[in-house]
């Protein structure tokens, strides 16, 4: 499925934008051939996608597990109210658990859904009993754990632009 873009792309900004998805570190020489287009012309294409957000940053794309970071849990995480009060105090509080790599507030039988990233089941604990449970306004968590992880493919998006 390819991801859906703003209507002001056209096919050389798609193909900047996937180029760049596969290797952030290309240079802008590089690019230009793989896109079909001479140097400035896809420099300026490339400083608008900046300017107009369709590119947010560029990093180093981490190996979690190289680093001891190989244990994965999801924490369903349901609140005791859903008021707006309640929602900023949870969002601003769980930002700052480093461990929560990422937070989503979920439509369904919970309120978010956190992937937190830790080297074992022991520090998980630590975290969850500790850090998240004691987020404002938690009532209860649940936890999956990951046992493998099949796709994680977001980082390299080739084929869902356009």
């Amino acid at each position: 499925m390819k991801m859906p873009v703003g209507g002001d792309l056209d096919a050389f900004d798609r193909k900047i934008l996937e180029a760049l998805a596969q290797d952030g570190r290309m240079s802008i020489t590089d690019l230009a051939a793989k896109v079909g287009l001479s140097k400035t012309p896809c420099q300026q294409r490339f400083r608008k996608l900046v300017a107009d957000g369709y590119i947010d940053g560029f990093r180093a794309i981490l190996n979690p597990a190289r680093m001891g970071l190989d244990h994965v849990a999801f924490a369903e995480v349901k609140l005791t109210n859903t008021s707006e009060e309640a929602l900023r105090a949870f969002n601003q509080a769980v930002k700052k658990i480093v461990e929560v790599e990422e937070c989503h507030m979920i439509a369904g039988r919970f309120d978010y859904l956190l992937k937190i990233r830790t080297p074992d089941i022991k520090r998980y604990r630590y975290i969850l009993g500790e850090r998240i449970s004691a987020l404002p306004y938690v009532a209860s968590t649940s936890t999956n754990v990951a046992m493998e992880t099949v796709i994680d493919n977001w980082s390299s998006p080739a084929g869902r632009i356009g």
